[in-house]
């Protein structure tokens, strides 16, 4: 399947029906470490939620519509400051109405999980992500065929009944520093 811009399939964040479901593998993004607020997360600055954001609000008025965001984050140990980040961060989400869980790496590879980023919506749209050694995010494989799909949605069962709430882990990860 050829790759395509990102942008080409942000429509899928607002026409989604029921579900839009994120696997996050990688130990960091590019996007994030280019951003103010991870600058000042490294500084030991505590992220503050951004309710405002058209994430959040767009997940708010998803979920008033009867339709949830969850995500799955895989995260090694001791997690990298991309994974704290991460987590540090994840409260804002979760007040919008986003379900944000936490596996470890470890436990994501005795799953047999993926280990790479997608989004699957509807479970009938799944979205591949590609991410570079740098961790940029270099285009996106929209994938319809049935099988991938249910290997995705089957991924995506295991990850969510194994993982832990974020702000879980999160509270052991501050609390071990």
């Amino acid at each position: 399947m050829p790759l395509i811009p990102f942008k080409e399939i942000t429509h899928l964040f607002t026409e989604f029906q029921h579900t839009a479901f994120r696997l996050e593998t990688r130990r960091g993004y590019a996007t994030d470490r280019a951003g103010a607020r991870y600058q000042a997360f490294v500084r030991a600055i505590a992220p503050q939620p951004e309710p405002d954001h058209p994430w959040n609000l767009n997940v708010r008025a998803k979920a008033e519509q009867g339709a949830r965001f969850s995500r799955v984050r895989f995260v090694d140990e001791p997690p990298t400051s991309g994974q704290r980040f991460l987590m540090a961060t994840a409260a804002g989400n979760v007040d919008a109405g986003e379900d944000i869980r936490v596996l470890t790496r470890a436990d994501a590879e005795a799953l047999g999980l993926p280990d790479t980023d997608f989004w699957l919506f509807d479970s009938q749209t799944l979205v591949r992500m590609h991410i570079d050694a740098a961790d940029t995010t270099v285009g996106v494989e929209l994938v319809d065929d049935p099988v991938e799909v249910l290997a995705a949605c089957r991924a995506r069962d295991a990850a969510l009944a194994a993982a832990r709430p974020s702000a879980e882990v999160w509270a052991q990860v501050r609390s071990s520093a």
